[in-house]
């Protein structure tokens, strides 16, 4: 298998070299990238920032229906782009078509190029949470591109729990929504125990220096290894890709030469988590649901039957769950749509006329 070795993150750069390898060209409409500058920006805290940018990118005729698609954390946009993901679902014929839709895949605060610690704020940057990225996320489509109402918001990761709040906070802008590996109850056991363990790994460096390092700390490339390590790409997968020693370090070795960002942009990325909880809401949702998870995903198990709980509250909601095998990528299963495109096609044509 092919490693990546020049991608942003240790997580994300574990998921794409996890993904089997698809030859599929690009089909659907060049896309575009842009920003949107919001004058002023209240956070959660109280803290106001100016002239906050969210970079973005678009898909397709912007007077077609609008379909929002929300990254992982630490990633960019462009790792939607991916013959894996938009080179299954974008194309002529395919269940997000296009030609057929406006696809707007914007870049979370503190990620990318939208507006982020590194910009020279570091440790003093707001601390952001997913309610406010959602909040910039509205703004940017309804005061930056002038859309008031969505097809569709799917979102992966960190967008998949996103999405569970797009639904909650603006019940009526969209006609269907798709969380994938996301969970809507709170950032609790392993999950947010990782999480917490790699911003501890950094914060204890005495190379990070409260934000103020001038090169990045060696624990951001040990623990954002760990780290990837330990909460994607799937038991059975990893057996089979790394059968014996020799295997098994030659993938360590590609992970940790990956880049791996900055140090601060990776702390907040992750500590943005830490007050995520759509349960309370859930009966504020009003479009159709069909959350899609991996029967391996690390972060989000299955058998703790948190999901089909959840599920029960909402009238017009079910579960996808793709079964593990040696092709899946734990929490990475869903970056291939290969696994959901049928289902998803499905589903998109059931709630064409909600």
């Amino acid at each position: 298998m092919k490693f990546a070795t020049a991608l942003r993150s240790a997580c994300f750069s574990a998921l794409v070299a996890l993904l089997p390898s698809l030859a599929s060209a690009q089909d659907y409409p060049t896309p575009r990238e842009g920003d949107w500058i919001a004058p002023s920006f209240t956070f959660h805290t109280g803290e106001t920032l100016n002239n906050v940018r969210l970079h973005y990118v678009t898909v397709g005729d912007p007077t077609k229906p609008a379909i929002l698609v929300l990254h992982g954390t630490n990633e960019p946009a462009a790792g939607m782009l991916t013959p894996h993901f938009a080179g299954k679902l974008f194309g002529p014929g395919q269940p997000l078509d296009a030609t057929k839709y406006f696809i707007i895949l914007p870049e979370g605060i503190g990620i990318g190029k939208s507006t982020k610690p590194s910009d020279g704020l570091r440790a003093r940057f707001p601390q952001y949470d997913y309610n406010d990225m959602v909040s910039a996320q509205y703004r940017m489509v309804t005061e930056g591109l002038g859309i008031h109402h969505l097809r569709l918001v799917l979102g992966y990761s960190l967008g998949g729990m996103q999405t569970w709040l797009w639904g909650e906070q603006y019940p009526d802008m969209m006609d269907a929504l798709v969380p994938m590996a996301a969970q809507p109850t709170e950032m609790s056991s392993r999950n947010w125990m990782m999480r917490r363990m790699l911003v501890e790994s950094i914060k204890q460096d005495p190379a990070w220096d409260h934000g103020n390092y001038s090169v990045q700390p060696p624990s951001l490339r040990l623990a954002g290894t760990m780290f990837a390590i330990a909460t994607s790409g799937g038991t059975l997968a990893y057996q089979a890709l790394a059968p014996t020693n020799a295997k098994a370090d030659k993938m360590v070795d590609n992970m940790l030469a990956a880049p791996k960002g900055d140090a601060n942009d990776v702390i907040y990325q992750w500590a943005s988590a830490a007050d995520y909880n759509a349960e309370p809401g859930l009966n504020l949702i009003r479009a159709p649901l069909l959350a899609i998870n991996s029967a391996d995903d690390e972060r989000n198990p299955p058998e703790t039957g948190t999901m089909q709980a959840s599920l029960k509250q909402l009238k017009r909601a079910r579960l996808l769950l793709i079964p593990a095998s040696a092709e899946t990528r734990g929490h990475g299963t869903e970056l291939n749509a290969t696994f959901y495109a049928q289902q998803l096609g499905v589903f998109m044509q059931e709630t064409a006329q909600h």
